[in-house]
């Protein structure tokens, strides 16, 4: 099953294209939302690109295993960030979703409008039975935004994120197809 786009009250979380590079370079570049990224600010968008082509290439996967999207407002077309959902296509039927936004869109409710609709559809479109999420044990922020969606914090797990060179605890967040959620 492919599923192109989500749609939220202000938002469309959209699949990305090439056309989003300079965005997605943007802000992968932006030091704030480095902070707790693994994947560190690239040095160049040919960077950008290396890191974003299995993103692309998987949307002609069948069947597929990984859902990239721009998150964009509704309203006006802006950029916010991205957001994205990985299958495990196994008998355990589990996805990880993720998002990183813009500073400028910190603190207005839209990576937690953005994590609804993935765990909507991770529910509802692929029939999974599990979804997880996975934060930087100082993310406080992030860690709200998965309670807020009824997401379980289910362990600990020590330093297993490379972040600049240091190793950072991060915090397992889990929501069941069956646990209570009014959305």
């Amino acid at each position: 099953m492919a599923l192109k786009n989500l749609h939220t009250e202000r938002l469309i979380l959209q699949e990305i294209s090439w056309e989003d590079l300079n965005e997605i370079h943007r802000l992968h570049s932006t030091p704030e939302v480095d902070e707790f990224n693994t994947l560190g600010i690239p040095q160049n968008l040919e960077e950008t690109r290396v890191i974003i082509t299995p993103w692309i290439t998987c949307q002609a996967s069948s069947p597929r295993k990984l859902y990239t999207w721009k998150v964009i407002l509704k309203e006006s077309g802006e950029f916010l960030g991205l957001a994205g959902l990985t299958l495990s296509q196994d008998k355990y039927h589990m996805g990880e979703i993720y998002y990183k936004l813009l500073p400028t869109y910190w603190g207005k409710g839209y990576a937690t409008e953005a994590s609804k609709a993935m765990v909507k559809a991770g529910f509802d479109e692929f029939g999974l039975h599990k979804i997880d999420a996975g934060v930087a044990t100082a993310n406080t922020k992030s860690a709200r935004v998965l309670e807020k969606i009824g997401m379980t914090r289910e362990g600990l797990r020590r330093k297993i994120l490379p972040i600049r060179g240091q190793w950072v605890d991060n915090y397992h967040y889990g929501i069941l197809e069956d646990d209570p959620r009014d959305y």
